[in-house]
Protein backbone atom coordinates (compact mmCIF):
# COMPACT_ATOMS: atom_id res chain seq x y z
CA UNK A 1 0.00 0.00 0.00
CA UNK A 2 1.39 3.42 -0.94
CA UNK A 3 1.77 6.26 1.54
CA UNK A 4 -0.96 8.19 -0.27
CA UNK A 5 -3.35 5.22 -0.04
CA UNK A 6 -2.61 4.78 3.66
CA UNK A 7 -3.21 8.47 4.27
CA UNK A 8 -6.47 8.31 2.35
CA UNK A 9 -7.66 5.32 4.40
CA UNK A 10 -6.81 7.07 7.66
CA UNK A 11 -8.63 10.19 6.52
CA UNK A 12 -11.66 8.09 5.61
CA UNK A 13 -11.79 6.53 9.09
CA UNK A 14 -11.77 10.00 10.67
CA UNK A 15 -14.54 11.11 8.32
CA UNK A 16 -16.64 8.06 9.24
CA UNK A 17 -15.90 8.62 12.93
CA UNK A 18 -16.95 12.26 12.78
CA UNK A 19 -20.18 11.40 10.98
CA UNK A 20 -20.90 8.63 13.50
CA UNK A 21 -20.52 11.06 16.39
CA UNK A 22 -22.80 13.57 14.66
CA UNK A 23 -25.50 10.93 14.23
CA UNK A 24 -25.16 9.75 17.84
CA UNK A 25 -25.83 13.30 18.99
CA UNK A 26 -28.56 13.94 16.43
CA UNK A 27 -30.56 10.82 17.34
CA UNK A 28 -30.09 11.05 21.10
CA UNK A 29 -27.79 8.05 21.49
CA UNK A 30 -25.44 8.01 24.48
CA UNK A 31 -21.70 8.25 23.85
CA UNK A 32 -20.86 4.67 24.86
CA UNK A 33 -18.41 2.38 23.03
CA UNK A 34 -21.29 0.13 21.99
CA UNK A 35 -23.26 3.08 20.60
CA UNK A 36 -20.19 4.33 18.75
CA UNK A 37 -19.63 0.87 17.25
CA UNK A 38 -23.23 0.72 15.99
CA UNK A 39 -23.09 4.18 14.43
CA UNK A 40 -19.60 3.70 12.99
CA UNK A 41 -20.74 0.44 11.34
CA UNK A 42 -23.82 2.24 10.03
CA UNK A 43 -21.82 5.05 8.42
CA UNK A 44 -19.23 2.64 7.00
CA UNK A 45 -22.03 0.64 5.37
CA UNK A 46 -20.53 -2.78 6.15
CA UNK A 47 -23.84 -4.28 7.34
CA UNK A 48 -26.73 -3.39 5.02
CA UNK A 49 -29.43 -4.86 7.25
CA UNK A 50 -28.15 -2.79 10.19
CA UNK A 51 -28.53 0.35 8.08
CA UNK A 52 -32.04 -0.70 7.20
CA UNK A 53 -32.96 -1.34 10.84
CA UNK A 54 -31.49 2.00 12.00
CA UNK A 55 -33.53 3.86 9.40
CA UNK A 56 -36.70 2.05 10.40
CA UNK A 57 -36.24 2.83 14.10
CA UNK A 58 -35.35 6.45 13.32
CA UNK A 59 -38.41 6.81 11.08
CA UNK A 60 -40.74 5.29 13.69
CA UNK A 61 -39.38 6.88 16.88
CA UNK A 62 -37.40 9.91 15.76
CA UNK A 63 -34.57 8.80 18.04
CA UNK A 64 -32.43 5.79 18.85
CA UNK A 65 -32.07 5.27 22.59
CA UNK A 66 -29.90 2.97 24.69
CA UNK A 67 -32.33 0.08 24.42
CA UNK A 68 -32.38 0.37 20.65
CA UNK A 69 -28.57 0.48 20.58
CA UNK A 70 -28.33 -2.68 22.73
CA UNK A 71 -30.81 -4.50 20.49
CA UNK A 72 -29.03 -3.38 17.31
CA UNK A 73 -25.63 -4.38 18.65
CA UNK A 74 -26.84 -7.80 19.80
CA UNK A 75 -28.71 -8.50 16.58
CA UNK A 76 -26.26 -7.19 14.00
CA UNK A 77 -22.77 -6.91 15.48
CA UNK A 78 -22.25 -9.21 18.45
CA UNK A 79 -21.01 -12.74 17.76
CA UNK A 80 -20.05 -13.65 21.33
CA UNK A 81 -21.41 -17.18 21.35
CA UNK A 82 -19.60 -18.32 18.26
CA UNK A 83 -16.39 -16.63 19.43
CA UNK A 84 -16.61 -18.34 22.82
CA UNK A 85 -17.19 -21.74 21.22
CA UNK A 86 -14.32 -21.16 18.82
CA UNK A 87 -11.99 -20.20 21.67
CA UNK A 88 -13.11 -23.20 23.72
CA UNK A 89 -12.64 -25.56 20.79
CA UNK A 90 -9.24 -24.04 20.02
CA UNK A 91 -8.12 -24.58 23.62
CA UNK A 92 -9.18 -28.23 23.53
CA UNK A 93 -7.45 -28.80 20.20
CA UNK A 94 -4.24 -27.24 21.54
CA UNK A 95 -4.42 -29.48 24.60
CA UNK A 96 -4.89 -32.53 22.38
CA UNK A 97 -1.93 -31.51 20.23
CA UNK A 98 0.26 -31.05 23.32
CA UNK A 99 -0.59 -34.55 24.50
CA UNK A 100 0.13 -36.03 21.09
CA UNK A 101 3.45 -34.18 20.96
CA UNK A 102 4.39 -35.76 24.31
CA UNK A 103 3.55 -39.18 22.90
CA UNK A 104 5.61 -38.46 19.79
CA UNK A 105 8.55 -37.41 21.96
CA UNK A 106 8.27 -40.73 23.81
CA UNK A 107 8.08 -42.64 20.53
CA UNK A 108 11.08 -40.79 19.12
CA UNK A 109 13.06 -41.47 22.28
CA UNK A 110 12.17 -45.14 22.14
CA UNK A 111 13.09 -45.30 18.45
CA UNK A 112 16.41 -43.57 19.09
CA UNK A 113 17.20 -46.00 21.89
CA UNK A 114 16.30 -48.90 19.59
CA UNK A 115 18.60 -47.54 16.90
CA UNK A 116 21.44 -47.24 19.39
CA UNK A 117 20.89 -50.88 20.37
CA UNK A 118 21.09 -51.93 16.71
CA UNK A 119 24.29 -49.94 16.26
CA UNK A 120 25.83 -51.59 19.30
CA UNK A 121 24.78 -55.02 18.04
CA UNK A 122 26.39 -54.35 14.64
CA UNK A 123 29.59 -53.12 16.29
CA UNK A 124 29.79 -56.22 18.49
CA UNK A 125 29.27 -58.52 15.50
CA UNK A 126 31.97 -56.74 13.52
CA UNK A 127 34.44 -57.03 16.39
CA UNK A 128 33.80 -60.74 16.78
CA UNK A 129 31.83 -62.09 19.73
CA UNK A 130 31.20 -65.52 21.14
CA UNK A 131 27.89 -67.36 21.00
CA UNK A 132 26.82 -66.41 24.55
CA UNK A 133 27.30 -62.71 23.80
CA UNK A 134 25.23 -63.03 20.65
CA UNK A 135 22.42 -64.57 22.70
CA UNK A 136 22.59 -61.63 25.14
CA UNK A 137 22.48 -59.09 22.31
CA UNK A 138 19.55 -60.84 20.62
CA UNK A 139 17.65 -60.96 23.92
CA UNK A 140 18.26 -57.23 24.38
CA UNK A 141 17.03 -56.51 20.86
CA UNK A 142 13.89 -58.57 21.42
CA UNK A 143 13.11 -56.57 24.56
CA UNK A 144 13.88 -53.28 22.79
CA UNK A 145 11.65 -54.32 19.88
CA UNK A 146 8.81 -55.11 22.28
CA UNK A 147 9.22 -51.69 23.92
CA UNK A 148 9.12 -49.90 20.56
CA UNK A 149 6.10 -51.93 19.47
CA UNK A 150 4.26 -51.15 22.70
CA UNK A 151 5.08 -47.45 22.42
CA UNK A 152 3.96 -47.31 18.79
CA UNK A 153 0.74 -49.20 19.58
CA UNK A 154 -0.02 -46.71 22.38
CA UNK A 155 0.78 -43.78 20.09
CA UNK A 156 -1.40 -45.18 17.31
CA UNK A 157 -4.33 -45.62 19.71
CA UNK A 158 -3.83 -42.11 21.08
CA UNK A 159 -3.71 -40.63 17.59
CA UNK A 160 -6.96 -42.41 16.69
CA UNK A 161 -8.56 -41.11 19.86
CA UNK A 162 -7.30 -37.59 19.18
CA UNK A 163 -8.60 -37.69 15.63
CA UNK A 164 -12.00 -38.70 16.94
CA UNK A 165 -11.91 -35.87 19.51
CA UNK A 166 -10.95 -33.30 16.89
CA UNK A 167 -13.63 -34.57 14.47
CA UNK A 168 -16.23 -34.22 17.23
CA UNK A 169 -15.01 -30.73 18.09
CA UNK A 170 -15.10 -29.73 14.43
CA UNK A 171 -18.67 -31.00 14.11
CA UNK A 172 -19.67 -29.13 17.27
CA UNK A 173 -18.07 -25.92 16.05
CA UNK A 174 -19.71 -26.27 12.64
CA UNK A 175 -23.08 -26.89 14.27
CA UNK A 176 -22.68 -23.77 16.42
CA UNK A 177 -21.55 -21.80 13.37
CA UNK A 178 -24.60 -22.90 11.41
CA UNK A 179 -26.84 -22.14 14.39
CA UNK A 180 -25.35 -18.64 14.55
CA UNK A 181 -26.28 -18.15 10.87
CA UNK A 182 -29.77 -19.72 10.96
CA UNK A 183 -33.11 -18.27 11.99
CA UNK A 184 -34.42 -20.79 14.56
CA UNK A 185 -38.08 -20.21 13.75
CA UNK A 186 -38.05 -20.70 9.96
CA UNK A 187 -34.85 -22.70 9.46
CA UNK A 188 -33.54 -20.37 6.76
CA UNK A 189 -30.61 -17.96 7.05
CA UNK A 190 -30.71 -15.16 9.60
CA UNK A 191 -29.76 -11.50 9.23
CA UNK A 192 -26.08 -12.12 9.95
CA UNK A 193 -25.76 -14.68 7.17
CA UNK A 194 -27.89 -12.54 4.86
CA UNK A 195 -25.54 -9.58 5.29
CA UNK A 196 -22.43 -11.68 4.75
CA UNK A 197 -23.83 -13.35 1.63
CA UNK A 198 -25.12 -10.08 0.16
CA UNK A 199 -21.67 -8.50 0.35
CA UNK A 200 -19.99 -11.69 -0.90
CA UNK A 201 -22.47 -12.11 -3.77
CA UNK A 202 -22.05 -8.49 -4.84
CA UNK A 203 -18.25 -8.78 -4.84
CA UNK A 204 -18.44 -12.02 -6.82
CA UNK A 205 -20.85 -10.52 -9.36
CA UNK A 206 -18.52 -7.56 -9.89
CA UNK A 207 -15.51 -9.83 -10.41
CA UNK A 208 -17.36 -12.20 -12.76
CA UNK A 209 -19.38 -9.43 -14.41
CA UNK A 210 -22.49 -11.48 -13.85
CA UNK A 211 -26.00 -10.28 -12.90
CA UNK A 212 -27.23 -10.22 -9.32
CA UNK A 213 -30.76 -9.65 -8.04
CA UNK A 214 -32.28 -9.16 -4.61
CA UNK A 215 -35.83 -9.84 -3.44
CA UNK A 216 -37.28 -8.31 -0.26
CA UNK A 217 -40.54 -9.68 1.15
CA UNK A 218 -42.78 -8.25 3.86
CA UNK A 219 -45.91 -10.00 5.20
CA UNK A 220 -49.02 -7.87 4.80
CA UNK A 221 -50.92 -6.97 7.97
CA UNK A 222 -48.66 -9.19 10.06
CA UNK A 223 -49.31 -7.18 13.22
CA UNK A 224 -53.03 -7.84 12.80
CA UNK A 225 -52.38 -11.61 12.79
CA UNK A 226 -50.37 -11.32 16.00
CA UNK A 227 -52.84 -9.01 17.75
CA UNK A 228 -55.90 -11.01 16.69
CA UNK A 229 -54.71 -14.60 16.95
CA UNK A 230 -51.59 -14.43 19.14
CA UNK A 231 -47.87 -14.90 18.60
CA UNK A 232 -48.11 -18.64 18.02
CA UNK A 233 -50.24 -17.99 14.97
CA UNK A 234 -47.84 -15.25 13.94
CA UNK A 235 -45.01 -17.77 14.13
CA UNK A 236 -47.05 -20.12 11.94
CA UNK A 237 -47.34 -17.37 9.33
CA UNK A 238 -43.58 -16.79 9.39
CA UNK A 239 -42.92 -20.51 8.95
CA UNK A 240 -45.37 -20.62 6.06
CA UNK A 241 -43.49 -17.90 4.19
CA UNK A 242 -40.11 -19.50 4.89
CA UNK A 243 -41.35 -22.91 3.74
CA UNK A 244 -42.83 -21.43 0.56
CA UNK A 245 -39.56 -19.69 -0.26
CA UNK A 246 -37.70 -23.01 0.04
CA UNK A 247 -40.25 -24.74 -2.20
CA UNK A 248 -40.33 -22.10 -4.93
CA UNK A 249 -36.69 -21.01 -5.13
CA UNK A 250 -34.49 -23.96 -6.04
CA UNK A 251 -31.39 -22.17 -7.38
CA UNK A 252 -28.19 -21.35 -5.49
CA UNK A 253 -30.03 -18.51 -3.78
CA UNK A 254 -29.63 -17.41 -0.18
CA UNK A 255 -33.00 -17.42 1.61
CA UNK A 256 -33.15 -15.38 4.79
CA UNK A 257 -35.41 -13.90 7.41
CA UNK A 258 -33.70 -10.65 8.29
CA UNK A 259 -36.41 -8.80 10.20
CA UNK A 260 -39.53 -9.51 12.25
CA UNK A 261 -41.75 -10.22 9.24
CA UNK A 262 -39.21 -9.39 6.56
CA UNK A 263 -37.48 -11.89 4.32
CA UNK A 264 -34.83 -11.65 1.64
CA UNK A 265 -33.69 -13.73 -1.32
CA UNK A 266 -30.24 -13.16 -2.81
CA UNK A 267 -30.14 -14.44 -6.39
CA UNK A 268 -26.64 -14.69 -7.90
CA UNK A 269 -26.29 -14.90 -11.67
CA UNK A 270 -29.95 -13.91 -12.05
CA UNK A 271 -31.44 -11.16 -14.20
CA UNK A 272 -34.15 -8.81 -12.99
CA UNK A 273 -36.77 -10.60 -15.12
CA UNK A 274 -35.93 -14.02 -13.68
CA UNK A 275 -35.80 -12.62 -10.15
CA UNK A 276 -39.21 -11.06 -10.61
CA UNK A 277 -40.56 -14.39 -11.87
CA UNK A 278 -39.17 -16.16 -8.77
CA UNK A 279 -40.66 -13.48 -6.52
CA UNK A 280 -44.04 -13.89 -8.19
CA UNK A 281 -43.92 -17.66 -7.67
CA UNK A 282 -43.39 -17.11 -3.96
CA UNK A 283 -46.11 -14.44 -3.74
CA UNK A 284 -48.79 -16.44 -5.57
CA UNK A 285 -47.91 -19.63 -3.71
CA UNK A 286 -48.24 -17.91 -0.32
CA UNK A 287 -51.54 -16.34 -1.39
CA UNK A 288 -52.94 -19.70 -2.55
CA UNK A 289 -52.63 -21.28 0.89
CA UNK A 290 -55.26 -21.08 3.57
CA UNK A 291 -54.03 -20.63 7.11
CA UNK A 292 -55.60 -23.03 9.62
CA UNK A 293 -55.38 -22.60 13.39
CA UNK A 294 -53.99 -25.90 14.63
CA UNK A 295 -55.71 -25.93 18.02
CA UNK A 296 -59.25 -25.41 16.67
CA UNK A 297 -59.08 -26.12 12.92
CA UNK A 298 -60.46 -22.60 12.36
CA UNK A 299 -59.68 -20.98 9.02
CA UNK A 300 -57.75 -17.75 9.47
CA UNK A 301 -57.97 -16.77 5.83
CA UNK A 302 -55.23 -16.02 3.35
CA UNK A 303 -51.76 -14.59 3.92
CA UNK A 304 -50.40 -12.13 1.39
CA UNK A 305 -46.98 -10.55 0.93
CA UNK A 306 -45.62 -7.41 -0.67
CA UNK A 307 -42.43 -7.91 -2.64
CA UNK A 308 -39.66 -5.63 -3.93
CA UNK A 309 -37.05 -6.67 -6.48
CA UNK A 310 -33.83 -4.89 -7.39
CA UNK A 311 -31.01 -5.77 -9.77
CA UNK A 312 -27.39 -4.74 -9.42
CA UNK A 313 -26.46 -1.56 -11.25
CA UNK A 314 -23.12 0.07 -11.93
CA UNK A 315 -21.80 1.63 -8.72
CA UNK A 316 -24.12 -0.36 -6.44
CA UNK A 317 -23.09 -1.36 -2.94
CA UNK A 318 -24.79 -3.93 -0.74
CA UNK A 319 -26.50 -1.04 1.07
CA UNK A 320 -27.83 0.64 -2.09
CA UNK A 321 -29.02 -2.66 -3.58
CA UNK A 322 -30.93 -3.48 -0.39
CA UNK A 323 -32.34 0.03 -0.09
CA UNK A 324 -33.72 -0.09 -3.62
CA UNK A 325 -35.37 -3.48 -3.08
CA UNK A 326 -36.76 -2.19 0.21
CA UNK A 327 -38.20 0.90 -1.44
CA UNK A 328 -39.82 -1.27 -4.11
CA UNK A 329 -41.42 -3.36 -1.38
CA UNK A 330 -42.76 -0.24 0.38
CA UNK A 331 -44.05 1.03 -2.96
CA UNK A 332 -45.94 -2.27 -3.34
CA UNK A 333 -47.47 -1.80 0.12
CA UNK A 334 -48.52 1.78 -0.56
CA UNK A 335 -50.15 0.74 -3.81
CA UNK A 336 -52.44 -1.99 -2.54
CA UNK A 337 -50.18 -4.70 -1.08
CA UNK A 338 -50.06 -8.30 -2.35
CA UNK A 339 -47.98 -7.37 -5.38
CA UNK A 340 -44.43 -7.46 -6.72
CA UNK A 341 -42.64 -4.27 -7.75
CA UNK A 342 -39.23 -4.21 -9.46
CA UNK A 343 -36.88 -1.25 -9.60
CA UNK A 344 -37.22 -1.10 -13.40
CA UNK A 345 -41.03 -0.84 -13.32
CA UNK A 346 -42.24 2.40 -14.88
CA UNK A 347 -44.59 3.19 -12.00
CA UNK A 348 -41.71 2.89 -9.51
CA UNK A 349 -39.37 4.88 -11.76
CA UNK A 350 -41.87 7.76 -11.93
CA UNK A 351 -41.81 8.14 -8.17
CA UNK A 352 -38.16 7.38 -7.43
CA UNK A 353 -36.18 7.77 -10.64
CA UNK A 354 -32.59 6.52 -10.67
CA UNK A 355 -31.48 8.22 -7.48
CA UNK A 356 -31.97 6.85 -3.98
CA UNK A 357 -32.07 9.10 -0.94
CA UNK A 358 -30.46 8.22 2.38
CA UNK A 359 -32.63 8.56 5.48
CA UNK A 360 -29.90 9.42 7.92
Amino acid sequence: MSRNQAGSDVERTFTISQRALELMKSYGSSATPRSYEVWYTYVAGHKPALNDAVKRIAAENGKIDEGDIDALHTEYISSDRFTEEAEKTGAVVISEIDQVMEMLDMALGSTQKYGESLDAFAADLNSGVDRSRVREIVSSLVLATKDVRATNTTLEARLRETRGEIDTLRETLEAVRMESLTDPLTGIANRKHFEEMLVKSLDQALVERSPLALVVIDIDHFKRFNDTYGHLTGDQVLRLVGMTMREQVKSKATLARFGGEEFGIILPDTTLENARAAAERVRTSVMSRELIKRSTGESLGKVTISVGVSAMRKGDTAVSLLERADQCMFFAKRNGRNRTIADADSEFQKEHGAGMTEVA
